[in-house]
């Protein structure tokens, strides 16, 4: 029989819904069952791609005994993370300071009041070593629940107290200097494996906002061991079996050093992330193989992660028939069947081995970094190998939608859309703005989290709920800044201010600056989590500083770079210590400390505007097409063929330019 979580929108909490364990969606319901039983909760978190977070649920969830004991003894919540980003943050704080580190499934009990008292990660059904098992554990959680409670009572308030106060930091009373940023690099340099690419040992997850930082760091002042410490990683993440080297895209992280190995989930955020770090290689250094590594895992998104109405869907999984990876793998033979004629170049380009390189089977890998310009007889393999494997039973799909992500791949979509000219992208990135701003805000104007519906079934099938936090305001801000550049469209500015306006007035800090992550109108949690740190995806207060300082710029107004320089106060100084803990509050701060670039585009001429998006400009923004109230707009009334470029710095602008020639001059300059 089937539990509350069965209509669910989360696919992970529907995964659930026939688990023994009688499971609560995370609800005042939960709470109140449990103060009315005296019992504990047990809160656990994880997401749909989590292999981990399958295994549980496989020995300790589907068990039929281990969920009689668990409902006997608990109040049981499941949580979706990617749901409930607010949820997730104040319990994984609980497991960080109660056992010094963290990770999913996460697992923890707590008071009818919310408050922890005991919390951890995975747990095994039974007890191995020195690992407690799940079982175990429970009744160990029961027997003191019965008979020491208070100390159970005294542990919540101390870990409560811990993660209230554990990420308040004091603002700085200036802004910070052009030093942060040289401090920065100079942290990161020492951390780049210098044979492998990336940052540290294994497992390495791909780091694209401080590699984008290095790639800043050597337009702006021409180091070369900056730029060789990012190429290296692109080309060694390219070449290794992170990459989809038939379908494009990403896997979320890899477990040995030279990228081989890949967790095979594959991430929304990541492809995001990874497209634009990747399409800012390009921009930087003209080489075609990051283009086509861009071009790629944008065709991956748009084919295979797109709902019909616009929307981007969350994630796939790493597992499928019930075996992490079984996808993507191969045999020497397989490849050599598909593969006909091809067979040799393939087996070549792919090293691929009768051995193989991961438990008897093959990774595609491209053994030579570097080259990824694949000769006609590896491309028609690599067709007749893509076409094969989409016979193979899929791995699961996370179809939701979030708000957050969507806006995050929206934003690197019109990025590339203007920078390449590529309409089909350009159309991807309207439809799904007009998405969002149509299903993912709720008539009085309140952005909403998330969103799930049927692909076969029309827009009124789908429901959105959970109030969205601020990195979703965040992220909407700097997609609808990049919108209003790739379309020249005043609305999308509209679109920005009203969302911005939202971010502040909901979330906004008035103590120490910055945002909360959770709104004023949000329930109240055990703590008012505040995300600083830039993890696997920006922080909330990055984004919301790099989006405010962006449109600020375009529109002239003041108040917004005022806000953002309270966050880069408040974060400028650890991030230049610790700065892969801050790679986009890194280029907040460049914005703030450099200043902005502002470029005017008027009347008809796309040869202008061309011109600049030819070019990589992370400290610009570029204003053509609708006038709006800007003051960058003032006495700049040129219309068709008249038109000029103007590009300012603080609104004090140089000689207009009438050619390209002058143009570029101007913009290197």
């Amino acid at each position: 029989m089937a539990n509350r979580l069965a209509t669910e929108t989360s696919p992970y909490l529907r995964q659930h819904a026939d688990n023994p364990v009688d499971w609560y969606p995370w609800s005042d319901e939960a709470w109140a069952e449990a103060r009315r039983r005296d019992v504990p909760v047990l809160v656990s978190v994880g997401y749909s791609s989590c292999h981990w977070c399958h295994v549980m649920a496989h020995e300790s969830f589907e068990d039929d005994q281990v969920g009689a004991l668990v409902n006997e003894l608990f109040v049981s919540i499941k949580v979706d993370r990617e749901e409930r980003p607010d949820v997730d943050a104040v319990y994984m704080d609980a497991v960080q300071a109660m056992t010094g580190s963290g990770g999913w499934p996460m697992t923890v009990f707590c008071l009818p009041d919310g408050r922890p008292f005991f919390a951890g990660t995975y747990f095994p059904k039974t007890s191995r070593g020195n690992h407690l098992g799940f079982a175990e554990l429970c009744q160990r959680i029961d027997e003191l629940w019965r008979t020491r409670r208070d100390e159970l009572v005294d542990q919540a308030a101390q870990v409560t107290e811990a993660i209230a106060t554990g990420e308040q930091l004091v603002p700085a009373t200036e802004p910070p200097g052009a030093e942060v940023l040289t401090a920065a690099v100079n942290a990161l340099l020492p951390q780049v494996d210098q044979r492998d690419g990336g940052f540290g040992r294994a497992p390495k997850f791909p780091q694209t906002m401080s590699i984008d930082t290095l790639l800043r760091h050597h337009r702006r002042t021409g180091d070369q061991a900056a730029l060789d410490a990012a190429l290296l990683s692109l080309d060694a993440m390219a070449a290794g079996g992170i990459y989809d080297h038939l379908g494009g895209g990403f896997a979320r992280y890899a477990t040995d050093t030279r990228w081989l190995v890949p967790h095979f989930e594959k991430m929304l955020y990541d492809q995001a992330l990874l497209a634009r770090v990747y399409l800012h290689a390009w921009q930087l250094t003209g080489e075609p193989r990051f283009r086509q590594t861009l071009d790629e895992t944008i065709a991956y998104v748009l084919r295979d992660m797109r709902h019909p109405l616009g929307g981007f869907f969350s994630a796939e999984d790493a597992d499928s028939e019930g075996e992490e990876g079984r996808f993507y793998v191969w045999s020497l033979d397989e490849v050599r069947e598909v593969a006909g004629a091809d067979a040799d170049a393939a087996v070549e380009w792919y090293g691929v081995t009768a051995g193989g390189n991961w438990e008897g089977t093959n990774i595609l890998e491209r053994p030579v970094r570097g080259d990824l310009a694949r000769p006609e007889a590896v491309e028609r393999a690599r067709v007749a190998l893509l076409e094969r494997r989409g016979t193979r039973v899929r791995p699961g799909l996370d179809d939701k939608v979030l708000t957050e992500w969507n806006a995050l791949f929206l934003a690197t979509l019109a990025e590339a859309a203007a920078a390449t000219g590529d309409d089909g992208w350009r159309a991807a990135a309207v439809a799904n703005a007009e998405f969002l701003c149509a299903h993912l805000r709720r008539a009085d104007g309140r952005w909403l989290r998330t969103w799930q519906g049927p692909v076969d079934a029309g827009p009124e099938a789908g429901e959105a709920k959970i109030l969205a936090y601020a990195a979703d305001h965040g992220a909407l801000v700097e997609a609808f800044v990049r919108m209003a550049e790739l379309t020249g469209e005043a609305r999308w500015l509209d679109e920005a201010r009203t969302t911005a306006d939202a971010l502040v007035e909901l979330f906004w800090d008035d103590e120490a600056g910055g945002v909360f992550t959770t709104g004023s109108d949000a329930e109240a949690l055990v703590t008012r989590p505040k995300e600083l740190m830039d993890n696997a995806v920006p922080s909330g207060n990055s984004l919301a500083a790099v989006g405010l300082l962006r449109l600020g710029a375009l529109t002239g107004d003041e108040a917004m770079r005022e806000r953002a320089e309270a966050v880069v106060r408040l974060l400028g100084e650890p991030a230049s210590r610790v700065p892969m803990a801050f790679g986009n509050l890194l280029w907040a701060t460049e914005l703030l400390v450099l200043g902005t670039t502002e470029v005017v585009v008027t009347g008809d001429r796309p040869d202008l505007l061309d011109e600049v998006r030819r070019h990589w400009l992370p400290l610009a923004v570029t204003a053509w097409g609708e006038r709006t109230g800007s003051p960058l707009w003032e006495g700049r009334d040129e219309v068709g063929a008249d038109g000029r470029a103007y590009v300012c710095r603080g609104y004090v602008c140089g000689m207009p330019a009438t050619d390209v020639a002058t143009l570029t001059t101007q913009l290197q300059a």
